[in-house]
């Protein structure tokens, strides 16, 4: 009973911990100018000012960022589906030579850090005439993710290769076993993929800065940093649009987590 009672404790505490920050944010979201400003300051508003999400919202063209954002998102996540998934088939069912040094090679590029190549990437799309376009945060996907890669090859190998036999039995061939078979076996695999492209998409900040500079191109995060000035920060204004950006992550995590949780540690022990 006391390790319990200790153990239940700990989680309860530092579950405010955590909470506390995304409190803080709804809080100030919904407070007065003046309150702002009030030392110490109040957790609880005496006036909810709930008019400030939609000031804030509409004070830049958040419509336009957010279908930028809608955009990157949704065809990175198709180009990593398709690119990944083909990519982890051919190095799950295939054999040639030199198939074990090239996969270790992909995996060798998750321990390149982006920053090293941003200035390179930078020169290579302003070279193509990309830069202050969506196709740096889009085209890329469209050539596999290490990641990916490895996630999608670790799942196909558990697919009895029997299921493969079979199809060219029948006269399949190697593409159509792998859209046929593969892919509608891999669905657990597929969502857990999209879901962790999707929340590293929606949350980029760094690649759209470097290569965007148009206020037409702007995605959400950009636009979110317009309210930090050189002299002042927008607080409410700040909070209210982190909160509104915010809220699609979090829904898409709840949705998803048995499939992140499952699919995680089934990949890993496999």
């Amino acid at each position: 009973m006391i390790r319990k009672t200790i153990a239940y404790a700990s989680l309860i505490f530092f579950s405010f911990l955590f909470l506390a920050p995304f409190y803080w944010m709804i809080s100030t979201a919904l407070k007065s100018d003046d309150e702002i400003l009030q030392y110490p300051p109040k957790w609880i508003p005496d006036v909810l000012h709930w008019e400030n999400f939609g000031n804030a919202w509409m004070s830049q063209p958040f419509n336009l960022y957010l279908e930028n954002s809608l955009t990157v998102t949704i065809l990175t996540t198709i180009g990593q589906l398709i690119s990944s998934s083909l990519v982890a088939y051919g190095f799950a069912r295939f054999t040639f030579k030199g198939r074990d040094f090239l996969f270790m090679v992909v995996l060798a590029t998750m321990m390149i850090p982006w920053e090293v190549t941003m200035i390179p990437l930078y020169m290579e799309f302003n070279y193509l005439g990309w830069i202050n376009t969506l196709k740096p945060l889009i085209v890329p996907s469209f050539f596999g993710s290490a990641f990916y890669i490895f996630l999608m090859r670790q799942f196909i190998l558990t697919i009895p290769r029997e299921l493969d036999e079979a199809a060219r039995i029948d006269g399949a061939g190697s593409f159509q076993i792998y859209a046929r078979i593969i892919m509608p076996l891999m669905m657990p695999a597929l969502i857990l993929v999209s879901v962790f492209n999707i929340l590293g998409t929606w949350n980029d900040y760094l690649g759209p800065l470097i290569f965007l500079n148009d206020q037409s191109q702007y995605t959400l995060t950009l636009g979110l940093a317009q309210f930090k000035g050189m002299y002042e920060v927008e607080a409410t204004g700040l909070m209210a649009v982190t909160f509104l950006i915010s809220l699609p992550p979090l829904l898409l995590f709840f949705l998803a987590q048995r499939y992140i949780v499952d699919n995680s540690a089934g990949v890993a022990i496999k």
